[in-house]
């Protein structure tokens, strides 16, 4: 079974469509459109098709010429021509601009989108919602918010990365005979969590994934519990928590199978001292839940990050100040938008795919970049894309989660982009497996997590 899905760009789709005969791949492209879009607004009668001067205007007509083979009422809105009147549709269909589009629409095609938009009807996009730049997921101005999105041969980078994917609705991808190409960037499926080490007979706790978490502060006692327990559910064999003597009898209490360690109060180098002596054993180390920001903890960081001869994923507190540097073994930095963009010293929202790519190269390591769409990027590699949770996961602590599952499949011996990637899948797949819609917290997902890796 295969564990990624091919994302195209814009230049990917050319070169697949290379050598093909353009009007039989467009008759292809419009027919499937009008059967995709039919199926998914079934009982619909009355239909718009917005039609740009483009090859994606040119499959929207085959399509309004299928849908009126199928006893549709069929109204074109020919957009080259200055047309703008939508009618009475129930169902708009969008074939302004194409996968080709880049940058912000003029002002007369912003206008019809808007108007599409602002329109009661439910609306289906050909190939990608116009507005979105296919390639990256970027929207530079206004862009169609369709309910639905037929796009063609495989999915666009822009139907899967914010804010596109936001726009894109429920993606149908139709096969208009192409063969398969290679592209930059992946979406991660559900058996890739087959590729996550189990424990096996004849192992020991050590061989099942030893993670050291280094975290806690006054207040912070919740993040570091919260990793060490998903660190566990995800099936490491021996959890150690390292943390403030001061807030140790606090973590007595919420975790009873993981070892707890004392740390002096202020951190520092005898701290460091003490956490290098622990990991002697261990196969990695989530550094960073709750630490706290003050001078020991900075110092604590650096050295580790410096000196630490074994995976290390870095989150929240850890990743304040961080600068590039040549550690001696992988290191997988979680940030969010909000961290992410303090690292760069630029704002990341609206160019998700662009900053951690960028991101990856700076700090010559892998970059989570968490969100609904959680993007892993390495240096001079493509992007790997998890994408399959659900927006319960939007809660305080699902970060921390988080990290305690990528330092389990450190330690399990998987490669740090492939272990990034599948503890993003295995958290999203937690969000599916949990009870709770409305009112999930972090804990849900770490109870949920067995039943997600199963």
């Amino acid at each position: 079974m295969p564990d990624f899905e091919s994302l195209y760009t814009a230049a990917e789709m050319r070169a697949a469509e290379a050598g093909h005969d353009v009007r039989e791949l467009m008759e292809h492209a419009g027919a499937l459109a009008a059967e995709a879009a039919s199926q998914e607004m079934h009982g619909a009668s009355r239909w718009t098709v917005v039609c740009g001067g483009g090859a994606n205007g040119g499959d929207g007509r085959i399509a309004a010429s299928q849908l009126e083979a199928k006893g549709k009422q069929v109204r074109i809105v020919d957009a080259k021509a200055g047309e703008t009147g939508l009618g009475d549709p129930e169902v708009i269909v969008d074939a302004l601009f194409g996968t080709g589009f880049v940058g912000e629409p003029r002002r007369e095609a912003a206008a019809l989108i808007e108007a599409i938009n602002a329109h009661p009807a439910r609306v289906v996009s050909i190939d990608i919602p116009s507005g979105v730049d296919a390639s990256t997921g970027e929207v530079p101005g206004t862009a169609v918010r369709a309910d639905a999105t037929v796009t063609f041969h495989g999915r666009k980078v822009g139907v899967v990365v914010a804010p596109g994917r936001f726009h894109a609705g429920r993606v149908h991808v139709a096969d208009i005979g192409l063969d398969p190409g290679p592209t930059r960037h992946r979406l991660a499926l559900p058996d890739l969590l087959r590729s996550v080490p189990r424990r096996r007979e004849g192992g020991t706790k050590y061989t099942s994934g030893h993670v050291v978490v280094v975290g806690g502060s006054p207040g912070m006692t919740g993040a570091p519990s919260l990793s060490a327990a998903a660190a566990m559910r995800a099936d490491a064999g021996y959890v150690t928590v390292a943390a403030r003597e001061s807030v140790l009898p606090v973590l007595e209490q919420r975790l009873v199978e993981a070892v707890k360690r004392p740390l002096p109060d202020g951190l520092g180098d005898e701290a460091a001292d003490a956490v290098l002596e622990l990991a002697a054993k261990a196969g990695a180390v989530a550094l960073g839940p709750g630490l706290g920001r003050d001078g020991g903890a900075r110092t604590l960081v650096r050295r580790l990050l410096a000196e630490l001869d074994l995976p290390v994923v870095v989150d929240a507190d850890a990743l304040y100040e961080l600068e590039p540097a040549d550690w001696p073994a992988p290191r997988v930095l979680t940030p969010h938008e909000g961290e992410l963009g303090r690292l760069l010293g630029t704002t990341v929202a609206p160019h998700r795919l662009a900053c951690v790519q960028a991101a990856a190269d700076r700090f010559r390591c892998v970059i989570l970049l968490k969100g609904a769409d959680t993007l892993v990027a390495a240096p001079g590699c493509g992007v790997l894309v998890a994408a399959s949770g659900l927006p319960s996961l939007a809660t305080a602590g699902t970060g921390d989660v988080l990290t305690g599952i990528v330092g389990t499949f450190l330690a399990k011996g998987l490669e740090p982009q492939l272990a990034a990637v599948a503890a993003a899948l295995a958290q999203q797949r937690a969000s599916v497996e949990a009870p709770q819609r409305a009112g999930l917290v972090a804990s849900d997902l770490v109870d949920a997590l067995p039943r997600a890796l199963r």
